[in-house]
């Protein structure tokens, strides 16, 4: 890389008098621009040696990569004559600059612990689906399955019982990613979700204490007083691991902070926040009885830039409540996720009219993959990489959208479980209702498609753009062409292994630096997954890259942020240029001290040249030690 070069782009496409302060970490720039809006963004997403851009805490980061991103910096910090600042300092300097936001901030925050628990909620959703399919009459003759097949009956009960774990003991699936977020325990934010729905509360019934009497109320299924509890917990085992010497913290901090919660959540907390809860799926309810289609077509219009800002993370929330309503007797049901079906399989078609558009085989292979991606409910690929790069085709996908939720709306067809938000969404769907939704779902996609492929038919230059017909072949495209047999990468922390999109960082989650996987780390000894040479190693010892011996570049991310601790808690014992084999010791962190710090003690391990690469592949998926198969790499 042209560290200068990039260095010279990344200004002129910022703008040097827009810069007030920059930092960098193990990868990316970190920026305070007084205009976000003066950023040419097309520019930096044509710049090859910037691998993404995103904007969060009043700082806006340009992914560079590890061992260059500090030669750019340097060479930005020479050109700008900006002052060197610690990444703590931006940090102070980015919320001077930046107007808080609390209802974008209180959104982040239901994003941050309702995403890594999407998977658990789809594959309950999916059971009850199933269930209902079981059960439903009328949808394949006059009888359900069950009634048709009686010797399956205890095979619908089993999965009965499946599909409603997740919804009935969510709190404590709250408890455990609130806690994380919130700097707490996860093992006590385990334990506050299940006080609040122990069977013994399901029983009813008051509790004496001194005069004050306390009903007694289970909060299965709730999600508002369950995060309210698990921030209790939060702030109370905070002040306490700094309030308590030592040798009593590790006893009296888990003790008092639980007892402390569990007595404000049952007298206070806990039947405040379920009334605010009821209040809250009661008046969305209402919305949608009183404008019907009318509201289901303007949400479908709309769904699409909701996806842009991030404001969706926050729904899954307000779904379960929904869902859980209704299995109450309550409510209409789950219409946002049919909606969210509506406008993904739009963008979807819309992807695939590009895919019979574009000449270009590069933008014919991105289509392709990220139209079936937005079918089956994953629109991110489809917008951010084809449709807002062309726009045309997010605009006219917003018609296809508006058109289906409407319809959707007028045949009240909504859904009784959560699932994937595309054309297999069907299983989420009230059975009596899914030939209904698949029409709609037919009716969005061509609608989108036609109008998006006669558009871009008529203004075929916005599609395919002249180019040169003369291609030049760089060195640099020689050696990527160089193939390397398949390759494994070990495990450099013993913990729980887990897929890098449920990573709380939109750099590693969204794989802007590469494929790989994250350890949940629970011990703190850091060692080399592979064969090679130690390319970065950080002053702040939070972050090792490696060059395996077999050709594959390996990021060890140790925590989130962690950079801003400048090296406390960690310890380092390799240098730059030094060779290791795997199971050499790198490093140690110590979990506890940086969990106190209030900071994620998450080990990403990122091979950052995945696209040399046709699969990289987690292999493996909860406990694993060091030393262990953790990603295949393979030409």
């Amino acid at each position: 890389m042209n560290h200068k070069q990039v260095a010279t782009d990344v200004i002129k496409a910022i703008g040097k008098d827009n810069m007030v302060a920059a930092a960098h970490c193990a990868t990316r720039l970190r920026l305070v621009l007084k205009d976000d809006t003066k950023v040419d963004q097309a520019a930096l997403d044509a710049n090859d040696g910037v691998k993404g851009t995103f904007k969060v805490n009043g700082q806006y980061q340009v992914i560079i990569g590890p061992g260059d991103v500090n030669n750019v910096y340097d060479e930005l910090i020479k050109q700008t004559g900006l002052q060197e600042v610690s990444t703590d300092d931006l940090k102070q300097i980015a919320a001077k600059n930046e107007k808080f936001n609390p209802v974008m901030a209180f959104i982040k925050l239901l994003s941050d612990i309702f995403v890594p628990l999407i998977p658990a909620l789809v594959a309950g959703g999916l059971l009850m689906a199933l269930n209902n399919v079981l059960t439903a009459t009328d949808l394949f003759g006059s009888k359900s399955i069950i009634q048709m097949f009686p010797q399956i009956k205890g095979l619908e009960e089993m999965v009965n019982v499946m599909s409603a774990a997740p919804y009935v003991f969510l709190p404590i699936l709250v408890g455990i990613s609130g806690a994380k977020r919130f700097g707490a325990n996860q093992f006590l934010g385990a334990v506050v979700g299940m006080m609040i729905t122990a069977p013994a509360l399901a029983e009813g019934g008051t509790w004496s204490i001194f005069g004050l009497h306390i009903a007694i109320q289970s909060y299965t299924n709730q999600v508002i007083p369950a995060l309210a509890a698990v921030y209790l917990l939060s702030i109370f085992e905070k002040w306490l691991h700094k309030k308590l010497p030592s040798a009593v913290d590790f006893t009296f901090t888990p003790l008092i902070s639980v007892l402390l919660t569990g007595f404000l959540t049952f007298v206070i907390v806990g039947p405040v926040m379920k009334e605010l809860s009821n209040w809250i799926t009661d008046a969305i309810v209402w919305i949608y009885n009183t404008l019907g289609f009318v509201g289901t077509g303007i949400f479908g219009a709309v769904y699409s830039p909701i996806v842009l800002t991030g404001l969706h993370q926050s729904f899954p929330a307000i779904e379960t409540q929904l869902i859980s309503a209704f299995k109450a007797g309550k409510g209409a049901g789950d219409f946002i996720f049919v909606v969210a079906s509506m406008a993904n399989v739009a963008q979807g078609a819309a992807t695939t009219a590009v895919y019979f558009l574009t000449k270009d085989h590069k933008m014919k292979g991105l289509s392709s993959s990220a139209a079936v991606s937005a079918l089956l409910g994953i629109t991110e690929p489809a917008l951010f990489r084809v449709n807002l790069k062309l726009k045309f085709p997010f605009f006219c996908a917003l018609i296809g959208s508006c058109v289906a939720a409407t319809l959707a709306g007028l045949f009240h067809v909504i859904a009784v479980s959560m699932g994937s938000a595309g054309f297999i969404g069907f299983l989420s769907i009230d059975a009596h209702s899914i030939p209904l939704y698949l029409a709609c779902e037919l009716v969005s996609f061509a609608i989108a498609f036609t109008v998006t492929y006669l558009y871009g038919k008529s203004h075929n230059a916005l599609v395919n753009p002249a180019v040169s017909s003369t291609t030049t072949v760089t060195e640099k495209d020689l050696n990527t062409a160089v193939t390397t047999e398949s390759a494994t990468i070990a495990s450099p922390v013993t913990g729980t292994a887990e897929d890098l999109s449920q990573v709380n960082d939109e750099v590693f989650s969204q794989k802007m630096m590469g494929d790989g996987a994250a350890v949940l780390p629970s011990d703190g000894t850091i060692y080399a997954p592979v064969n090679g040479t130690i390319t970065v190693a950080y002053e702040t010892k939070h972050a090792y890259g490696l060059t395996a011996d077999n050709g594959a570049e390996v990021l060890i991310h140790v925590g989130l942020d962690t950079v801003n601790l400048k090296g406390e808690h960690f310890t380092s014992e390799v240098s730059q240029g030094q060779q290791v084999k795997a199971g050499d010791k790198l490093g140690t962190i110590d979990l506890d001290a940086v969990k106190v710090a209030g900071y994620d003690t998450t080990v990403m391990v990122v091979i950052t040249n995945s696209n040399d690469y046709k699969d990289v592949k987690r292999l493996a998926d909860g406990k694993v030690n060091h030393g262990d198969q953790l990603i295949e790499v393979a030409k």
